[in-house]
């Protein structure tokens, strides 16, 4: 695994567990929380790791620039 798809794996781990911990503390259901990840003024290589290590929701304000990288993006992972 290259070290940003390892550093990508580890940070959103980290976010999910606090996500999860939340979500225990207040009674909520497991997975009732999901992780908008928000993706402008990044461009594809930069999101990649991240889709790699299993984040599957992206959060765009830039239509254009949705328009040039989300295609090829959706076209290469399955699921997002």
């Amino acid at each position: 695994m290259k070290q940003e798809q390892h550093e990508a794996a580890a940070r959103l781990a980290q976010v999910n567990a606090a996500i999860r911990a939340a979500e225990q503390e207040a009674g909520r259901a497991p997975g009732s929380v999901r992780l908008i990840a928000v993706s402008k003024t990044f461009d594809s290589p930069a999101i990649e790791p991240v889709i790699a290590a299993g984040q599957t929701l992206f959060g765009e304000n830039r239509v254009q620039e949705a328009q040039a990288k989300w295609p090829g993006l959706r076209a290469a992972h399955a699921g997002i």
